[in-house]
C-alpha cells in the first residue's frame, strides 16, 4: 500500500511539473502587445490596431490633459471631429462629421457647456435643428 502512494505521489509530481512547463512555454510564445500611443513634444497620436492610421490626435498641457485642437479619425483616414480644449476642458469650436464627411453637427463650447448656436444636419447636408444656447 505505501508503495501505491509513492507512485501516486510521483506520478501527480511529474504530471505537476509538466503542465507548468507547457504553461510557461506558452507565455514565452506571446507576442508583445502593440502600442497604439506615441506622446513626442506634447503631441498625443493614438493609432487604430496595425497602426498604420490615425485614431486620434492633438496637443497636451503640462499635466498630460488634452489643449488646444484634438482630432477623431475614421478607420479610413477621414477626419470625423475637431474640437478644441483649454486644460482638459472643452473650449472652443467642436464639428462631426458622418463617415461620408458630410457635416453631422457643429457649434462652440465655454468651459465645457455649449454656448450660441448648434446646428445639425442629415447625411445629405440638409439643416435639421438649429438650437441657441445663449451666453456667448
Amino acid at each position: 500500500m505505501k508503495q501505491f502512494y509513492i507512485l501516486l505521489l510521483f506520478s501527480l509530481s511529474l504530471l505537476f511539473a509538466c503542465s507548468r512547463n507547457e504553461a510557461n512555454h506558452v507565455k514565452k510564445k506571446l507576442p508583445k502587445k502593440e502600442s497604439l500611443v506615441e506622446i513626442h513634444d506634447g503631441i498625443f497620436t493614438e493609432y487604430y490596431p496595425g497602426k498604420k492610421q490615425k485614431k486620434f490626435q492633438g496637443e497636451q498641457d503640462a499635466n498630460g490633459q488634452r489643449q488646444g485642437k484634438w482630432t477623431f479619425y475614421g478607420p479610413e483616414g477621414l477626419e470625423l471631429s475637431t474640437t478644441h480644449y483649454e486644460h482638459g476642458i472643452r473650449h472652443g469650436h467642436s464639428i462631426v462629421k458622418y463617415p461620408n464627411g458630410a457635416i453631422h453637427y457643429y457649434g462652440e463650447y465655454k468651459m465645457d457647456q455649449q454656448i450660441g448656436i448648434w446646428k445639425s444636419y442629415d447625411m445629405q447636408g440638409n439643416l435639421t435643428e438649429e438650437k441657441d444656447y445663449g451666453q456667448k
